[in-house]
């Protein structure tokens, strides 16, 4: 597992291992991923996921692989996959650990969780354990300010995280138990998730609630207090159950604006 362990400069890391696992099969889904789309070249991003479910990674087979059935370039294709941060050059575990440390989360403790797991798991940013259970990684945003500090597994949100939680999360994925996000679905492998990513659905996309109380809170806020937003038809208001704001006769004169500071302060 040496080739899993290593840091973001190593250069011993081979790019090309010899033992593609690119197969005729993957050849068709590919070729059907790419009808799926009336200009074939924008099938790229969701394959590269496809070989990532098959390779572990993007290899150069992959690459080679894509450029074929796409009719582009290698260097086009290694364009794209170098450019995402989703799209990793190095093994990735069974699990994906991201842990958000842009500034919110950083404030509200993702720093401290992202120290605890690189000495818990003893590994550095990018890094994968000694058994390939676990590549850990920071992220500069997982789009979830409202629960800060969050953390991802394979893509799936884990909400308001403290060092502990993260330990313990970590350890449950190690175990082989069963673990469940917050607001998505049972988590399976990063490979199984890279195979859905690529548009090859499992079933688990309907498992667990959507949105948690923290995205809601501003639409029922709104129901409460019978808020309307402009409807962008001459400033008439919006149904109640439109995009939440102010109602025009609660600012005489004015037309409908962002909802006042006061207001949001009240809640009861």
């Amino acid at each position: 597992m040496a080739e899993n362990h290593t840091t973001a400069t190593d250069k011993t890391v081979p790019y090309s291992t010899g033992d593609s696992k690119i197969t005729e099969t993957t050849l068709a889904e590919m070729r059907e991923i790419a009808a799926r789309y009336p200009v074939a070249r924008s099938a790229l991003l969701p394959m590269l996921h496809l070989v990532q479910s098959v390779e572990g990674r993007v290899t150069p087979e992959g690459i080679d692989a894509c450029a074929e059935v796409l009719g582009l370039t290698g260097a086009e294709v290694s364009a794209v996959a170098t450019f995402y941060t989703m799209y990793k050059r190095r093994p990735v575990g069974d699990y994906h650990v991201g842990v958000c440390t842009n500034t919110l989360c950083a404030v509200m403790g993702g720093d401290l969780i992202f120290d605890r797991l690189k000495q818990h798991l003893d590994v550095g940013n990018d890094e994968t354990t000694e058994d390939g259970k676990i590549t850990l990684e920071h992220l500069e945003c997982n789009a979830a300010c409202d629960y800060a500090p969050v953390m991802m597994v394979n893509w799936e949100f884990f909400d308001d995280m403290t060092p502990e939680s993260a330990t313990q999360l970590v350890d449950d994925l190690r175990a082989g138990n069963e673990v469940k996000s917050p607001r998505g679905a049972t988590i399976c492998t990063w490979r199984e998730a890279e195979r859905v990513l690529a548009g090859f659905p499992d079933g688990r996309a309907d498992e667990g609630p959507t949105g948690g109380k923290a995205s809601l809170a501003g639409l029922r806020l709104a129901r409460e207090r019978n808020w309307t937003a402009p409807s962008g038809n001459g400033g008439a208001p919006a149904p109640l159950d439109a995009v939440p704001g102010p109602r025009p006769e609660d600012q005489p004169g004015r037309e409908s604006q962002a909802v006042h500071t006061d207001d949001t302060r009240k809640e009861d």
